[in-house]
């Protein structure tokens, strides 16, 4: 980690014209039709749960966002180093709340190659049907939006508008949900890019003390009708006590929701990442992105 924030700290002097805000991401995609109901914008937020701690932590986590009128996604690894409770699932769903398939086993090797991945994805699709998922999110933001196309899914959402300290850093270049046209008798897909930066790059990486980067990224996409995605980890947030070297305070997170709630309260869509997907999908029945 030491590594990466001083490779990091060098990387982003010289990024300040492409992140946090890239401003061609802002564009409306030609002939947009706009969010339900005439909202400004779009709000979304999802949750990477890596590790045991973090599969510990999904509850307080529901329970601070239910308290503040929020719904989420959160993405498990199947094959991880947990297992995931079915009564977890169950309750998140039977509270408002999504459950998406995070890569696989999440060690960095899904895209390896074509044969492995081909392979993977049969397990993949198996874990979508149990866990009754219709998105998916690979881990490291690893995407080949091609290869994507072997997963039973409505949405994908490994990719984000801009982040150049990612590891595969090319970006989709846009703040809008977008249709991934299906190839070879496979059907398409929605790509869910995420608009704030991740809560490790601000808060592990960088040290920030406040929330203003993502304070600021959220007035931008709201500005131009953008889609405000957010991926969050669990693993992460410090419930209580002095946070651990790998660990932030989560009352930077509940000040984002009330930020939100406070500033933009009656103009923006609350979305689960499904209901963005259903939306673009529709239109894209319709012959409109």
């Amino acid at each position: 980690m030491t590594l990466r924030r001083w490779h990091a700290k060098l990387k982003r002097r010289s990024c300040g014209d492409i992140w946090p805000i890239l401003d061609s991401a802002g564009r409306l995609p030609e002939g947009w039709g706009g969010w339900p109901q005439g909202k400004r914008f779009a709000l979304v937020l999802t949750h990477d749960v890596e590790r045991t701690t973090g599969l510990e932590r999904c509850r307080q986590l529901m329970e601070l966002e239910m308290q503040l009128g929020f719904r989420s996604s959160f993405n498990f690894v199947p094959e991880g180093d947990y297992t995931v409770p079915k009564a977890l699932r169950d309750t998140l769903t039977a509270n408002g709340f999504e459950v998406g398939v995070h890569d696989l086993r999440h060690d960095g090797t899904l895209y390896y190659s074509r044969k492995d991945f081909v392979a993977n994805a049969q397990k993949i699709n198996h874990y979508l049907k149990e866990w009754k998922a219709v998105g998916f999110r690979s881990g490291f933001m690893h995407h080949n939006l091609e290869w994507l196309l072997d997963l039973d899914v409505l949405y994908d959402a490994s990719t984000f508008d801009t982040d150049p300290f990612e590891p595969q850093p090319d970006a989709a270049n846009t703040i809008f949900p977008f249709w991934v046209h299906g190839k070879n008798g496979r059907p398409g897909y929605v790509e869910l890019p995420y608009t704030l930066a991740q809560d490790s790059t601000v808060f592990l990486v960088f040290k920030e003390p406040t929330i203003d980067l993502w304070t600021r990224k959220l007035d931008w996409v709201a500005e131009r009708g953008g889609m405000v995605l957010l991926n969050t980890h669990p693993d992460y947030m410090a419930f209580g006590g002095k946070p651990l070297s790998d660990e932030y305070p989560v009352r930077f997170y509940r000040e984002l929701l009330e930020y939100a709630k406070k500033k933009y309260q009656g103009s923006y869509w609350p979305a689960l990442p499904s209901e963005v997907a259903h939306h673009v999908s529709s239109h894209q029945r319709k012959g409109t992105p």
